[in-house]
């Protein structure tokens, strides 16, 4: 075995060079270069794959608390499973962000005074792509120091080539089988970003308008026959001569072209077929009637709007109305909403609307009322749904095929409770509007024939051609003069292709046939339907296969106040600046421990300080123990030196088995913050404030000689020392890999080991061998017993370097034993037991404490040790306060308004602060009667 290589930044031979504190910095810089180097971040040749494609960043965007979650929690299960030894490969790429993209370079034009319509399609385009050039994968470069093992080489973009023959590839595919259609629907239109969105793309913000009840006069006076309709109501609409319709949008009433009432509302009966004098028009409209009204909203008549609300537009469809469409695609008033309005802005004309209906005192009142308004979700303003032509995916069949491969296990979400959301999503889809009428992206590889009139370029009848390369000339009529679609393809259909077409799909690449479908896919909830349940279509449409097994839900990065971090709110945290201060590795662990399946999570930056302290814990443990690990060129088997072990060595050995065998099934099951807290507790609570301090005496030549220990049992020390310490950083590895690895190649390695490194060296075993519970239970005992006559000591105050006399009342065999043979470690570590007596008839005199353990009363004569008189008027001080402690909480807990209106938790704090009060009471008491002659 190899002890050093000139490929590593750290060698044996400055093994004791270690600073007295970690500094991550040095480390971090040195190590992701010689992984890269060497090809670790490539997939092995031989062994099965295990892979993972990055949900694409956007080519606009920097490292935010998201994406290092994301990137965090990917890579850990990569590393994990290339230390199974696993071909694991994880693709990097970014995706071109459309409408994002196109704002962001759009307000850098509008500071140099101009824009893309005045520069042109061509150079607008040649302008996106030199940004692009020039600061699309900053976001890239950023991952590196979060330590990614992404596979550089394997790099892709959602507009390069290999992509973005894979999109005019599926589109044709689509197109030629007839579920790609252009139509005219009323879409989600954002007049800033001048394009239509997805259903999905729309965001919903709660905010208070308000609710305008307008009269609408009925235009007929049917006559009445007195006799036959003597129960006529004098309030109905018929008799007032006006119908009263509620409406949030007064604007739209000028594209009114009905009024619909239900047909089983007793109150509308009469006037159900009459027409209506339209309001600040000269038009009249029906009276209809239609079961989709619901009677319990406003008045229970509704004005009908089909070019400009969703609802109405499919009801229009069933009465054959008309379609009015009073604002434009730029937000603005058309020429059909009248010469009055024409131009004018959506919402000044509401209020221009108002005042011409109150005018005409036709505003029978105005409520106050929640609104729920639809925004786009890159820039926030306001959608309007209008009537566009748009090309459309129909989505149905795909949809069914997606829910099922869910159903029968193919894709499984982690945690399932997401996946009743999938499918409800899936089973509600409809119709997919993919065509978007920005510049940046897909552009349609649909082509027109045209001909040449007066100048201008009119299409014919020839149909429309979809092509992956450009037609030379129309395939009917042999016309040469065609021209492309204008509009792009939403970005989310380049990333339903995104598993595969990574992989060189069309073709059938070498990495098509070996790497898909991919094994994991980890991502955020909120991107569940825009991309993930796509994909799964996408995949079995094309390739009949899952586009992978898993789906890893993580939950969003929020504030220590639970609010989605923003930067109006001024509560961001930026991952580079918590790499700078805390080291990569401690930001990595303090993401992995919070990350719960499919929960959110809170942080500050004092989240962040548990994990950097962590890694100071582990560095100064390494220090220590390579103090002792001077002369030992590689680790023996525990075999050699199993006859010199004692219980203690057995015990750890034990819980080392046990934590490896947890954390490996977490991390199979995708427990990950599981897995991080397991190494945690085991390394810091057992290995180091336990076994670290347990076998001292055995490692220093003087204590041991001291205590009676032989050389053999430090040899068994140090080989377990060594054992674990080297495991730990294997179990450490992908949580932390800068650290392990910088520690790592100071360690002796256990013999026969060949990895070069701790990134490609195995995961650790169970091993039956290790496994001990009788020991590991007796240990735990004499943990407990330490662990009591330390609280004892602190208790009674006796000073911390005062030795005691412990007398044992047992007559357990078990229990005497352990007491003897642990009498050295029970002197040495800070309860400092002097004399160890073991009596099974002990009585008990006065000012003698006592600790209760199983088997066992232990009892510590006081008598000498303090000062009576003080340490009880030391005490009575303290049970005084703690007294009113409990006075304060338990008057708290019987007050009803803290009880009805606190939140349950600070009640239940209540509850356990007043629990432990009491019992602090019910202790110090019984200490002082102890003081009392």
């Amino acid at each position: 075995m190899s002890e050093s290589n000139s490929s590593s930044p750290s060698s044996k031979s400055d093994t004791f060079s270690l600073t007295k504190v970690y500094q991550p910095k040095e480390v971090e810089a040195r190590w992701y270069e010689v992984w890269e180097k060497k090809g670790y971040f490539e997939p092995s040749s031989n062994n099965s794959t295990y892979t993972i494609v990055i949900p694409p960043p956007n080519v606009t965007g920097s490292l935010h608390m998201g994406h290092a979650l994301n990137s965090t929690l990917q890579d850990v299960l990569i590393r994990y499973q290339k230390m199974r030894g696993k071909a694991a490969l994880w693709v990097p790429g970014t995706d071109h962000g459309g409408i994002a993209t196109q704002n962001v370079v759009e307000k850098i034009l509008k500071s140099e005074k101009t824009d893309r319509h005045q520069m042109g399609r061509e150079t607008f385009l040649k302008r996106m792509w030199k940004w692009r050039e020039e600061t699309g994968d900053s976001i890239l470069s950023q991952l590196r120091r979060l330590g990614t093992t992404l596979d550089w080489k394997r790099n892709r973009f959602t507009m390069d080539e290999v992509c973005s023959k894979a999109v005019r590839y599926a589109f044709v595919e689509f197109f030629n089988k007839g579920l790609l259609y252009r139509g005219n629907r009323l879409v989600n239109w954002c007049p800033r970003c001048h394009t239509a969105l997805a259903d999905i793309e729309v965001e919903h913000n709660e905010t208070k308008g308000n609710l305008w009840h307008i009269r609408y006069p009925i235009v007929e006076r049917r006559k009445k026959n007195r006799q036959n309709n003597a129960d006529t109501n004098p309030d109905s609409s018929f008799e007032k001569g006006y119908i009263t319709v509620a409406t949030t949008r007064p604007e739209t009433m000028l594209g009114d072209s009905a009024v619909a009432v239900h047909p089983k509302d007793p109150r509308y009966k009469d006037v159900i077929g009459l027409h209506i004098q339209l309001p600040l028009t000269s038009r009249t409209i029906p009276i209809i009637a239609d079961e989709a009204v619901d009677r319990s909203f406003g008045s229970g008549a509704v004005k009908v709007t089909p070019a400009h609300d969703p609802a109405d537009f499919e009801m229009a469809e069933r009465h054959d109305l008309s379609h009015i469409t009073v604002i434009g695609f730029e937000g603005k008033m058309t020429k059909e909403a009248g010469l009055r309005y024409e131009g004018t802005d959506r919402f000044d004309a509401r209020k221009i609307v108002v005042e011409g209906l109150e005018e005409l005192e036709l505003i029978e009142k105005v409520e106050d009322y929640n609104l729920s308004i639809s925004v786009c979700y890159r820039c926030d303003d306001i959608i309007e749904p209008l009537e566009s032509e748009q090309w459309f995916l129909s989505v149905k069949e795909m949809a069914k095929k997606a829910r099922e491969a869910n159903k029968s296990g193919q894709v499984r979400i982690v945690p399932n409770s997401w996946e009743s959301p999938y499918q409800l999503w899936l089973r509600n889809l409809k119709d997919w509007c993919v065509s978007r009428q920005i510049w940046w992206g897909h552009r349609i590889p649909v082509w027109y024939c045209v001909k040449e009139v007066q100048g201008k370029s009119i299409p014919t009848d020839c149909p429309p051609m979809a092509a992956i390369e450009e037609p030379k000339l129309c395939q009917q009529c042999g016309n040469k003069k065609l021209i492309q679609d204008p509009d792009v393809l939403d970005t989310w259909f380049s990333s339903a292709l995104w598993p595969f077409s990574v992989f060189g799909w069309p073709n059938n690449t070498e990495d098509l046939k070996r790497f898909y479908p991919t094994t994991t896919l980890v991502t955020g909830h909120e991107i569940l339907y825009l991309w993930v349940a796509r994909m799964v279509m996408f995949g079995l449409y094309f390739l009949d296969k899952v586009p992978y097994s898993t789906v890893f839900i993580h939950g969003i990065v929020r504030d220590k106040k639970g609010r989605k971090m923003s930067k109006s709110l001024g509560n961001v945290i930026d991952p580079l600046d918590l790499i700078a201060e805390y080291g990569a590795d401690a930001m990595r662990f303090s993401l992995t421990q919070s990350a719960a399946p499919g929960r959110d999570m809170q942080i500050s930056k004092d989240s962040f300080i548990g994990a950097r302290n962590f890694s100071n814990k582990i560095w100064n443990a390494t220090r220590f123990s390579l103090t002792h690990l001077k002369n030992m060129k590689s680790i023996p088997p525990l075999k050699e030196v199993k006859n010199h072990f004692d219980s203690v060595d057995k015990w750890i050995l034990h819980e080392f088995n046990e934590v490896i065998r947890r954390m490996t099934q977490a991390m199979d099951q995708y427990d990950m913050d599981m897995a991080a807290r397991e190494i945690y507790n085991f390394f810091w609570a057992q290995f180091c404030d336990w076994y670290l301090e347990m076998i001292k005496p055995r490692l220093d030549k003087d204590l041991a000689a001291q205590f009676g220990y032989t050389s053999e049992s430090g040899e068994a020390a140090r080989t377990v020392l060594a054992t674990i310490l080297e495991g730990c950083l294997r179990l450490l590895h992908p949580f932390m890999p800068f650290l392990s690895e910088e520690l790592w190649q100071k360690l002796p390695k256990p013999l026969g080991n060949s990895a070069e490194h701790v990134m490609v060296s195995e995961w650790p075993h169970e091993s039956k061998d290790r496994e001990d519970k009788k020991v590991a239970d007796k240990v735990e005992l004499l943990r407990e017993i330490i662990t009591k006559l330390r609280s004892l000591r602190s208790e009674m105050g006796i000073p911390v370097m005062q030795k005691i006399q412990v007398i044992a009342r047992t007559e357990k065999k078990q229990t005497i034993d352990l007491l003897q043979e642990h009498q050295p470690i029970l002197t040495f570590l800070n309860s400092k037991v002097d004399k160890l007596t073991i009596d099974a008839a002990y009585m008990r005199p006065k000012a003698t404490a006592v600790a209760v353990v199983p088997g066992a009363d232990l009892y510590v004569p006081l008598e000498g040790l303090i000062d009576f008189s003080k340490e009880k008027s030391r005490l009575e001080k303290e049970l005084g306060t703690v007294r009113s402690d409990a006075e304060r909480l338990s008057k708290k807990l019987t007050n009803q308004d803290f009880l009805s209106y606190a939140p349950k938790e600070e009640v239940n704090k209540a509850k356990t602060r007043l629990q432990d009060s009491e019992e602090r009471v019910k202790r110090l008491s019984e200490n002082i009667n102890l003081l009392t002659t």
